[in-house]
């Protein structure tokens, strides 16, 4: 029997959104096309509703407290895994943000991988940022005093437009390493990377809702997600300039956190390979601040 088959229609993969640990369509139905940097077709992505945005917001305020209540070390574990499953998709993703961005498929090897190499640095830090940004303070007084941080919330992350896959890990896999959990408005030109992410994710040990991942136009998305009572923190990596400034007024209304776009010379956009550093850590956790008596029952010189 020959294996030429000339005639076999070709399978085309239908891309859906990611909310609460499953793949939804849109709530509207809507589809939108991408394209690869020459213009040809590549896939119809979903196109996000407002009503998609708010069903992710439920997901991650559910999901919050099971994920911020588990250890730090446990966190590293999990997002470990996530790594792993990251490596061994390498090809798939190595295909899609060559298209997506337009590299050669040698320069799209090297971006996956270092995505995959970033993702795993996050989940180091899972269990060592409560040391570097907490401890005991010194005090005038009988008391211990001290600071340790906690996750925010509920963080709204615009992921970058240019870069679809290291730029998207660099602004989500901080803001879940420290407990927090995300609702993810993917790059709107180049959103594949994005939602195949959600079936690495899906396939890990990350739990359903602690990560969403909506994709289509990025002002319709953010919008409400920036007026939203129930979304604690947004970042805006990925708004221009005018609508980083209409989102940043919305998100005033409830006193959100607000993580503004990281500013570049000249027209460049900001250098994703670069050495990350802890700001992204650091930037949406709270600190709490405890005093506690050094002495028991009234008897000096005692301690816990």
């Amino acid at each position: 029997m020959s294996d030429n088959r000339p005639n076999r229609l070709s399978v085309f993969k239908t891309y859906k959104l990611y909310v609460g640990g499953k793949f939804p369509r849109s709530e509207s139905g809507r589809v939108y096309e991408v394209t690869d940097s020459k213009g040809k077709w590549l896939a119809n992505a979903p196109q996000s509703s407002r009503k998609d945005a708010r069903d992710a917001v439920v997901a991650a305020r559910k999901a919050f407290g099971g994920w911020s209540g588990a250890t730090a070390y446990n966190r590293g574990q999990v997002l470990y895994r996530v790594a792993e499953m990251l490596e061994g998709r390498r090809d798939q993703f190595v295909r899609e943000v060559a298209e997506a961005e337009g590299l050669s498929k040698s320069r799209a090897a090297a971006v996956v991988d270092a995505t995959v190499d970033r993702w795993v640095w996050y989940a180091g830090w899972t269990d060592k940022i409560g040391q570097v940004v907490g401890g005991a303070n010194p005090v005038a007084g009988p008391f211990f005093n001290l600071s340790t941080p906690e996750p925010t919330g509920v963080v709204a992350v615009l992921a970058p437009q240019e870069s679809s896959f290291l730029g998207l890990v660099s602004v989500l896999a901080p803001v879940i390493a420290t407990g927090n959990t995300a609702v993810v408005v993917a790059s709107a030109a180049s959103p594949l990377p994005a939602l195949s992410l959600g079936e690495a994710l899906a396939t890990s040990d990350v739990p359903g809702g602690v990560v969403n991942i909506l994709s289509g136009r990025t002002a319709e998305i953010a919008t409400p997600l920036a007026s939203h009572q129930d979304v604690n923190a947004i970042d805006l990596t990925g708004a221009d300039p005018a609508l980083a400034k209409e989102l940043e007024v919305a998100a005033a209304d409830n006193l959100k956190r607000v993580l503004r776009p990281q500013p570049v010379d000249g027209e460049g956009a900001p250098d994703w390979s670069a050495d990350p550093g802890t700001h992204r850590l650091t930037a949406f956790l709270e600190t709490k601040t405890v005093w506690h008596p050094t002495g028991a029952l009234g008897v000096s010189g005692s301690s816990y």
